[in-house]
């Protein structure tokens, strides 16, 4: 594998298994972005057809990426990829203009699905090196960005060129960064538990000591 893919695992080495979801209209650059990090070279692609499943080993690391194509016919196959996804990379075509309400409205339909509704997403605004490209901003707006911080996800814009490889590394840090961890999960869980414990304890104390007896009678 090159040098790329090296990289980009070192970000995750103290993670557990992550599952990337990389999704997007068809001919955005998705499988170019895959082929790029894996290989270390870029390969010439067509119109994935069906699903383009990549399991990515590297050390201790464990990467299952989808490049699922965005034909027509198969959006709707989509769902049945969501599950256990730890994060979604989503990529859209920043010189597409005609399509980019199409990639907005794909985009939000699947950030409305319970199994993604709570996952970082990083969105690649590919082929940036292109003359009639949209900016960052106008990207933010047509994707109708501003509508994520309502709902407290973590989200990137990431400008990218994925065939000179430009802006990947920074994106999946990004997605490293921003992954919770099983032990960040269960702290929530870990508290309660904690804290039923100390009430326990402290109503077995209040009992022995007779002051909760005293209490109750009043009341009985």
């Amino acid at each position: 594998m090159g040098s790329s893919m090296a990289k980009v695992s070192s970000y995750f080495s103290k993670k557990n298994e992550i599952r990337l979801l990389m999704c997007g209209l068809d001919a955005a650059g998705k499988t170019t972005i895959l082929y790029a990090l894996r290989l270390g070279e870029v390969v010439s692609t067509i119109p994935t057809i069906g699903f383009n499943v990549e399991t990515i080993t590297y050390g201790n690391l464990c990467v299952t990426t989808w490049d699922v194509g965005g034909r027509d016919k198969i959006r709707p196959l989509w769902r049945h990829y969501y599950a256990n996804t730890s994060a979604l990379v989503f990529v859209v075509d920043s010189n597409d203009r005609d399509r980019i309400d199409d990639a907005s409205e794909q985009l939000h339909l699947m950030l409305n699905e319970d199994e993604l509704k709570t996952v970082p997403v990083l969105i690649f605004a590919n082929k940036q090196d292109l003359p009639n490209r949209l900016t960052i901003d106008e990207m933010k707006e047509k994707l109708n960005l501003s509508k994520l911080d309502e709902t407290k996800r973590k989200w990137h814009l990431q400008p990218t060129t994925a065939p000179s490889k430009e802006g990947l590394e920074e994106g999946f840090a990004w997605i490293a960064n921003n992954l919770e961890s099983k032990d960040d999960l269960m702290k929530p869980i870990a508290e309660t538990i904690n804290d039923t414990k100390t009430m326990k304890n402290d109503l077995l104390h209040m009992w022995n000591s007779g002051d909760f007896k005293k209490l109750l009678s009043k009341f009985i």
